[in-house]
């Protein structure tokens, strides 16, 4: 899964996704895409989730840009612990995916097996997405 060689802060405040992306709005390697219609967190496992499925329906043909990276950590503190003592631990690694973004591109295979890919790859992630293409 993918997750930050090193951070700067250990944990972070957690910072709700609102608005309209203003970056990672254009296509910019690939031929068809997958652009969030909705603000959400994606975690690191649906970002790699989403990655099986695409790889595995296009038997590694063509090529695939992620374009999103889950850089903002998500602590939780264990279970049955009273209120107070501070943060809890670092649990998992979330991307900030606001309206607009593109998650992923694809290139190099044709637009009906890239559509199906994506279709499978939008099952995968808690938010709504679109198909575009170039």
């Amino acid at each position: 899964m993918l997750a930050p060689k090193k951070t700067k802060h250990r944990k972070h405040h957690q910072i709700k996704p609102a608005g309209v992306s203003t970056r990672g709005t254009e296509m910019s390697f690939g031929s068809y895409g997958l652009k969030a219609l909705e603000s959400r967190w994606v975690t690191a496992r649906q970002i790699e989730a989403t990655r099986r499925v695409i790889t595995k329906y296009i038997q590694r043909g063509g090529k695939m840009w992620i374009r999103i990276f889950p850089d903002m950590v998500i602590t939780k503190k264990s279970g049955e612990i009273p209120m107070g003592k501070g943060k809890g631990a670092p649990d998992h690694f979330v991307a900030i995916v606001k309206r607009g973004r593109i998650l992923l591109e694809l290139e190099g295979v044709t637009e009906a097996v890239a559509k199906e890919a994506i279709h499978l790859a939008m099952y995968k992630l808690p938010i709504k997405c679109a198909f575009i293409k170039k």
